[in-house]
């Protein structure tokens, strides 16, 4: 099988996750009607997100934790490194924009500067039902839910290596789960299990990181590669758009959104070049900035053309809305390549730094 690196059609698909949820949140700023079904349906991108998390991990480092090599230690420092400094950097921004609002004289939502929610914030537990409000960079309450999957990941892989050889169980057992846990849900919160951020949000990830996990054991069975698994993606990917347009029930179409994920892999294993161009893995690689920017970057820029354009209310013309959309790739660029990286890289660095200096600290002693 490909190295993880080599899965290029999943670190495509994050940057259509990501826009999926952009256009969700962007809508409104475009009109007033009700939003096509495409994008109506944007925030099921975080479960696309949250199964593709529950995949790649298990790609990485399944295998070490069956061969006993897994260290819990170096696999959370890894993904602090990899989610934290831009979720900091986002936090403080929201901040310091939200100041200068009211210095100005700008109303500004008091969630923004809800001081009570931070702590939460920063410990990155505001989805575990932490934090009284919505606060701060709202879309950080998935990366806490991430952290929460990445905490309990021992459990996820002791139950996806027991089924590593029995992959249509595991498959069938995950389904199985998101069936019972989305009705469940509703009838016991009286909302969608989809539409949960900061007081169940770490639950919302539960079963889309399981199937993620599962739909990895039958990837590695061979059940999905071959010769016509360009043809089966092509299956996938009507199925999760015919599933949005009639109106399918969230567990549908994130049950269709893992079958597309899987068949995507699968192509990547038979050798297939869909999805692998570089502009298109690029654009997922700086998919997370996408997502933690475009909250504060619609606040900002939102309200900076309504001002320009001297327009009442939150709609904006047509070519201003667009300038504002087509403008968060470069901002993610820059956000990924000045903040992100840098300090994944720098993080990283640390821990190897610290890894050379135990055998000399002991000897010391």
């Amino acid at each position: 099988m490909p190295d993880a690196a080599n899965i290029k059609p999943l670190t495509a698909l994050r940057f259509f996750a990501a826009f999926w949820v952009v256009m969700y949140h962007y809508w409104p700023n475009l009109s007033a009607a009700l939003p096509p079904a495409i994008i109506g349906k944007g925030y099921l991108g975080v479960e696309a997100f949250f199964t593709l998390s529950g995949f790649i991990l298990c790609h990485v480092y399944l295998q070490g934790f069956g061969a006993g090599t897994f260290r819990y230690g170096d696999f959370l420092w890894n993904r602090m490194a990899r989610v934290y400094p831009l979720h900091l950097v986002t936090l403080v921004g929201v901040g310091l924009m939200a100041a200068a609002a009211g210095l100005a004289g700008i109303a500004v939502d008091h969630n923004m500067l809800a001081w009570s929610a931070l702590p939460a914030n920063l410990l990155l537990v505001q989805a575990w039902g932490f934090a009284p409000l919505a606060g701060w960079n709202h879309p950080s309450w998935s990366i806490s839910a991430e952290w929460f999957a990445y905490l309990s990941f021992p459990i996820f892989a002791l139950a996806a290596w027991r089924l590593r050889d029995r992959p249509r169980v595991a498959v069938c057992l995950a389904l199985a789960l998101i069936a019972a846990l989305y009705p469940a849900f509703q009838a016991l919160a009286g909302s969608p299990l989809t539409e949960a951020t900061i007081r169940w949000g770490f639950l919302r990830i539960v079963p889309c990181f399981a199937y993620g996990c599962a739909l990895h054991a039958l990837w590695r069975s061979g059940a999905v590669t071959g010769r016509f698994s360009g043809l089966a993606a092509c299956f996938a990917g009507a199925a999760v758009l015919l599933a949005v347009h009639f109106g399918a029930p969230d567990q549908i179409i994130v049950m269709t959104l893992g079958g597309l994920i899987v068949t995507l892999a699968g192509m990547a294993a038979a050798g297939s070049r869909f999805a692998t161009q570089a502009p298109l893995v690029y654009l997922g690689e700086i998919s997370y900035s996408t997502y933690m920017i475009c909250i504060p970057w619609k606040i900002l820029a939102g309200n900076a053309a309504a001002r320009l354009l001297k327009i009442e209310g939150e709609q904006l013309p047509l070519y201003a809305w667009l300038a504002i959309v087509l403008a968060l790739v470069p901002l993610s660029a820059m956000s990924y390549h000045l903040i992100e990286k840098p300090a994944r890289e720098r993080m990283k660095a640390w821990a190897r730094g610290w890894r050379s200096r135990r055998p000399a600290t002991i000897s010391a002693g």
